[in-house]
């Protein structure tokens, strides 16, 4: 969050704006992170920045896995799965790892 927080001051900064008001945060499901200990952390790492008192939004991501035997894609929750349609394991992850700041509101 100590990164992500930096990153929306700083671009806040180079916009000449005066405070982050809000940061929205895309997290895939297979990404490692916790929503909730990101939730936990926000008011802690926000504090003396210019980004104190603005909201946190986090969007989250489902995975998405391809399997290359039938060509389809389908929604998993880990990342080596069975295809629905075929069968076939599939390791190949499609969508589910992200980790990014989708937008910072500033003004």
């Amino acid at each position: 969050m100590a990164e992500a927080v930096r990153m929306a001051v700083e671009s806040a900064q180079a916009a000449g704006a005066r405070r982050v008001t809000g940061l929205r945060l895309r997290v895939g499901i297979l990404s490692g992170a916790v929503p909730e200990a990101m939730r936990f952390a926000w008011d802690v790492v926000i504090r003396d920045t210019l980004a104190a008192g603005a909201r946190l939004e986090i969007e989250s991501v489902p995975g998405l896995c391809w399997c290359a035997d039938c060509r389809a894609e389908f929604e998993c929750a880990e990342f080596f799965n069975e295809c629905p349609r075929c069968h076939n394991v599939s390791g190949e992850l499609r969508r589910g790892r992200e980790l990014e700041i989708a937008s910072v509101e500033m003004n």
